[in-house]
């Protein structure tokens, strides 16, 4: 059994990822900033923690992390203003590292996106570049501290019905379920062959793809 907890906790991957994570027995903590969650977010068997990351300090962050086994940043603003999503994607993912480290939790997995690195090619008009600019930075945040980190880059999200199968380095952006997206955070959390790694996948095809277990431990 571990201690997880789950920054964004009533995004559609969270929502999908504590079930998986309650099922085996792990204890899940769900920070959402929206009290009016709290329902949803307890119907998957986690525990529900309102806080508003946003606003919140490293110390207060490290506060919520303390006592948990494993950190899981699935938070982002949802594409709100490029403030915002500064603020959230950029900002408040690197104080939770920082928080982290400070509550001497080292295993932290973050949600990134396939396209996250330096040449990502987003030009700085586009209204999708302060996403891209605030994720990168996140990823190479965390690259540099020394937390047990996993950065998990799924491609384009999908509500497609899981396969239960990715492909690393999926070409054509990286169609992925978003339950096989959940399917993998689990996974990664108990595969330490994934600590130290940048992970891009999608789901392929049946030709090329292979069982997430499988894949992860490459």
């Amino acid at each position: 059994m571990s201690r997880v907890i789950v920054f964004g906790g009533h995004g559609r991957i969270a929502l999908l990822l504590a079930p998986l994570l309650v099922a085996r027995g792990d204890e899940v903590t769900s920070v959402i900033r929206n009290p009016d969650h709290v329902a949803d977010v307890e119907q998957t068997g986690a525990t529900a923690l309102v806080a508003d990351i946003e606003n919140l300090d490293t110390a207060g962050i490290a506060d919520l992390i303390r006592g948990h086994d494993a950190v899981v940043w699935s938070a982002g603003a949802g594409g709100g203003s490029p403030e915002r999503t500064y603020a959230v994607d950029r900002d408040a993912a690197i104080r939770s590292m920082d928080a982290a480290a400070a509550a001497d939790v080292k295993r932290y997995v973050m949600v990134s996106w396939l396209g996250s690195t330096a040449d990502h090619g987003v030009p700085e008009g586009d209204s999708f570049f302060p996403y891209a600019d605030a994720k990168w930075a996140a990823d190479e945040h965390l690259r540099g501290t020394d937390l047990d980190g996993t950065i998990l880059g799924p491609g384009t999200l999908t509500f497609d019905e899981p396969t239960g199968l990715i492909e690393l380095e999926a070409p054509d952006r990286g169609r992925v379920a978003r339950a096989d997206v959940a399917a993998v955070v689990a996974a990664t959390l108990v595969e330490p062959l994934t600590i130290g790694r940048t992970i891009r996948f999608g789901n392929g095809t049946q030709a090329t793809a292979e069982p997430i277990a499988a894949a992860l431990a490459r």
